[in-house]
């Protein structure tokens, strides 16, 4: 397995922020003009099916590819996968999913891997703790890979009314390389607390940031300011974070993600 250099981006548009851009893997070779031209950061999103036909040869391309002074984060498959599942095969399918990603996209050297949390609510009819432990007991077993790659895993938000839940199954872990990723697109949809009390109950656990935008109704990904997330108390609490998260910007367009890169600059 091997292993490629990456380096901070130079002229950082953003001091002392990492700023990352959404883009699927089957996309990456197709906009590379793009990224290199404007030097962006990406995090680069495996589907299943991508993942099951990469090769370490391509990623040994996609890594000489990346020729820009750049770090980059990965966003693992998520649809039809529980690492909270009660099923045991089920729970054994998506640990074999999560080593997978791991395993391949190591040798790129990501600061962090995004993977869903599988909690809904309902499913476990309020009961957490059964949640709780099917999915620390998965964690356990990525985190011994992890610590061989040296890769944080960071767990995002979907569904989740609260947070709680999350940073109980952090707290539960208690390892360097295992964390949060604080979705706030999503945390509009499904929650009632605001952005800021969000990052206030997750900030010692979070690796990683999703910013992007909607109006409430449908997970749009607009560019952050796009829609009615309210934005300036999220970012004036963050400035306040001793470490900063990885912030990625999940626009799903080009002319998006350079909306987004601009919008950001103006609430930092």
């Amino acid at each position: 397995m091997t292993a490629y250099k990456t380096e901070p981006m130079s002229m950082n548009p953003f001091p002392g922020r990492t700023v990352h851009v959404h883009i699927p893997y089957a996309k990456i070779s197709g906009s590379l003009g793009f990224l290199r031209e404007k030097r962006i950061n990406p995090e680069i999103f495996f589907p299943s099916d991508q993942l099951d036909a990469v090769t370490p040869a391509d990623i040994d391309r996609l890594a000489l590819s990346l020729d820009w002074p750049h770090t980059l984060s990965i966003h693992a498959p998520f649809m039809d996968l529980c690492p909270g599942a009660v099923d045991s095969k089920i729970a054994a399918l998506t640990l074999e999913r999560f080593l997978q990603t791991i395993e391949i996209t190591a040798p790129l050297r990501p600061l962090a891997v995004v993977f869903h949390s599988g909690y809904e609510s309902w499913k476990y009819a309020g009961n957490t703790d059964i949640w709780l432990k099917k999915s620390a007991a998965i964690w356990r077993k990525a985190l011994e890979l992890a610590e061989k790659t040296g890769v944080k895993l960071a767990i995002e938000n979907i569904v989740d009314a609260e947070p709680s839940h999350l940073v109980r199954l952090a707290d539960e872990l208690n390892h360097p390389l295992f964390g949060l990723c604080l979705d706030v697109g999503h945390r509009e949809l499904f929650s009632r607390l605001s952005p800021a009390e969000w990052l206030g109950l997750t900030a010692p656990r979070l690796f990683e940031l999703h910013l992007h935008d909607n109006f409430g109704t449908s997970d749009d990904h607009l560019p952050v300011g796009d829609g009615k997330i309210e934005w300036r108390e999220f970012f004036l609490k963050l400035k306040s974070l001793a470490a900063q998260p990885v912030y990625t910007l999940e626009a799903h367009s080009e002319e998006d993600a350079l909306r987004a890169l601009d919008n950001l600059r103006k609430f930092l």
